[in-house]
């Protein structure tokens, strides 16, 4: 066993156990986060991230889900990760270059006395098409599609950003069984690679209450791709503006979300919480 350190960060409560793999890798990482996010016998999170060194980038990021699957892109980590790189590896830049599994992002840091309080993030351009978010759907965009799950009718529509995602927008997010139904969704045919769903409210203009299920962690208190798919599908029923700054209220936090024909923008807070050591 090796003694490793860790820093718990989070961003608006989606919180993830970071390790600085610059100089040591881990073997077993899909292991690691299975162990080590347990809230009850270990550290606690949403998953794991490992910040690498990269080719490409000023970083790499690999991030681990709670039951061990990795995932392609995390809005709210990517952004903790600039704020490690920033704080504590030196990378003394106000925009910084992560390598993922969805392709290289770009972060915008806001820094203030050398604490970076917010970070913009070039999510890229949102994947409308069914078939590359993955799902099963032959319309051209799935927007306002009816499926069958939990014996109830939902008209969902469907957007990839880096994870795919399923938005149901509802009345009221707290009065949805979003366990049952996300799980229902998680695990449906239509969706092969699985899906992260986001149950959404409209409060306002430009303005947006959400509750989310990620695929691999169940219910989370925030999530970035997920804000950032719900903004994308309130501009595509109406319910928002393009080009317009977008209020995602979570469990978490609040997250701003800004819909252009160049890609989407995501901004919102980075914190660390505590650090420590952890036997692997």
């Amino acid at each position: 066993m090796t003694k490793r350190k860790f820093y718990k960060m989070h961003g608006i409560g989606n919180d993830y156990i970071y390790f600085d793999c610059f100089e040591e890798p881990i073997s077993d990482p899909a292991g690691a986060a299975v162990k080590l996010s347990d809230r009850h016998f270990s550290v606690g999170g949403d998953g794991i991230v490992l910040i690498l060194p990269s080719e490409t980038a000023d970083a790499k990021m690999r991030m681990f889900n709670a039951d061990g699957s990795e995932g392609k892109m995390c809005g709210n980590a990517i952004r903790c990760v600039g704020k490690y790189l920033y704080e504590r590896r030196g990378i003394r830049k106000r925009r910084i270059a992560v390598e993922t599994l969805s392709g290289v992002k770009t972060l915008e840091l806001q820094e203030e006395g050398g604490i970076v309080r917010s970070v913009t993030v070039d999510m890229g351009k949102a994947v409308l098409e069914p078939k590359k978010i993955p799902a099963t759907f032959s319309e051209e965009v799935a927007v306002d599609v009816l499926v069958e799950a939990c014996f109830r009718d939902f008209r969902i529509t469907c957007v990839g950003m880096g994870n795919p995602h399923c938005v149901v927008f509802v009345s009221d997010p707290d009065k949805e069984d979003v366990a049952q139904v996300g799980s229902a969704f998680e695990h449906a045919f239509f969706f092969p690679e699985g899906v992260n769903t986001e149950f959404v409210q409209v409060l306002g203009k430009n303005s947006l209450k959400m509750r989310v299920w990620e695929r691999g962690s169940g219910e989370t208190l925030a999530c970035g791709t997920g804000a950032c798919a719900a903004a994308v599908a309130a501009v595509l029923h109406g319910y928002c503006e393009k080009d317009a700054a977008i209020e995602v209220h979570l469990r978490g936090g609040v997250l701003t979300i800004r819909y252009t024909d160049e890609g989407v923008f995501l901004t919102g807070p980075a914190e660390f919480a505590y650090e420590g050591e952890v036997l692997l």
